[in-house]
C-alpha cells in the first residue's frame, strides 16, 4: 500500500519550494545586473591611437583608457 500526500515534497509543497527558489533566484541575478550595469555605466572611457587597432589582436585592450 502506497502512502500519498498532497502536501509531501513531490506535490504541491515540492513545487511552491521550488518555485520560490527560481523566483529568488531571478531577483537576486537581477539585483546583481543592476549593481554592475550602473558601476559600468559610470566609468567612461576614451580610446587612444585609433590608427593603430588591428581587427583581430590581444593588443587592442591597451588602446583605451578610463577617463576620470
Amino acid at each position: 500500500m502506497e502512502n500519498r500526500s498532497v502536501f509531501s515534497l513531490d506535490g504541491i509543497t515540492g513545487m511552491l519550494i521550488a518555485t520560490v527558489l527560481l523566483l529568488s533566484i531571478l531577483a537576486g541575478l537581477t539585483m546583481w545586473g543592476l549593481g554592475v550595469q550602473q558601476g559600468s555605466a559610470a566609468n567612461f572611457y576614451q580610446i587612444e591611437n585609433e590608427k593603430e587597432i588591428k581587427m583581430i589582436s590581444t593588443d587592442n585592450a591597451a588602446h583605451w583608457v578610463e577617463v576620470k
